[in-house]
């Protein structure tokens, strides 16, 4: 059976944005790190929007009346529901 042990470390987690050029992160923002600190790196890439949203604007034009949907919206507020007896 093997054992292993842990060290309880504190962690604190900064957020910075950089850019990856020539085989090397280039920070965009100061980071207060001392000279030779060794920390861990996660990597989120950002990818562009893909123009989905863009290319779906317009698609319900002239297939809902929306007039007569804010109508019956309006309507239906007015509606009240019978009072619960207890």
């Amino acid at each position: 059976m093997a054992t292993t042990i842990t060290q309880e470390v504190n962690r604190i987690t900064k957020e910075c944005r950089a850019r990856f050029s020539k085989g090397k992160l280039e920070l965009l923002e100061a980071v207060n790190l001392r000279e030779g600190e060794v920390i861990t790196i996660t990597i989120k890439e950002e990818k562009p929007a893909s123009g989905t949203f863009e290319r779906a604007a317009g698609g319900w034009k002239d297939s809902v009346d929306t007039e007569a949907l804010l109508r019956d919206f309006k309507k239906s507020r007015q509606i009240r529901a019978p009072e619960v007896q207890l």
